[in-house]
């Protein structure tokens, strides 16, 4: 099979990575990040998608709500002055086109997947293969974050009953250096002191 060489195969995984946010508990790249990777209009791949809207569910694709925009537009992520054009504002010269005037759309891996049959761009499907390769490396470093989270429980545990059996011997040193009963009457005679 005949390889695709496009300039994007050289892709780093470092600016898909900085795409990737999670909203409503799912991975997810926004449309305009997809956009500026495949090197098309936002535009164009908003209709591409409209027009294969049965193609994209909700588990593959939502619309973001206005609250969800403002708060991720205002997160500590996203720092640039992205926004939402008003109805009632006009915006200045040569800033046309810039802001888009829609909420935009997040894609889940498998809406992602599906994007590469409905944009057919080589370039679209190359970008794509690479966004597959960073969620499968993103899946394994979680699997392996597991496993190093499992062995941090387990060494944690080990150290508690390490402390508590410490505690004890530190316990019984202590009340054999000390009475367990202070201000005790001595047992025995005394032998009045004459003055």
């Amino acid at each position: 099979m005949k390889e695709l060489k496009t300039e994007v195969s050289g892709l780093p995984e470092e600016q898909v990575f900085k795409c990737i946010v999670i909203i409503r508990g799912q991975k997810v790249l926004f449309d305009f990040d997809l956009a500026e990777l495949y090197c098309i209009e936002v535009k164009v791949l908003k209709q591409a998608v409209r027009r294969n809207l049965v193609r994209f569910p909700k588990d593959f694709m939502f619309e973001l709500t206005e609250r969800e925009w403002l708060k991720f537009r205002n997160s500590a992520i996203y720092k640039e002055e992205n926004s939402l054009r008003s109805q009632f504002v006009t915006l200045k010269n040569g800033n046309r086109g810039q802001h888009s005037k829609y909420k935009p759309f997040a894609f889940t891996e498998q809406g992602v997947a599906m994007l590469s049959s409905v944009i057919n761009n080589p370039i679209a499907v190359s970008v794509n293969i690479q966004i597959m390769r960073v969620f499968v490396k993103m899946r394994q470093m979680i699997a392996n974050y597991s496993e190093l989270l499992e062995k941090i429980e387990t060494i944690e545990a080990a150290q508690i009953e390490n402390n508590n059996q410490i505690g004890h011997i530190y316990q019984i040193l202590k009340e054999l250096i000390e009475p367990a009963i202070k201000n005790r009457r001595p047992v025995g005679f005394r032998i009045p002191v004459e003055k």
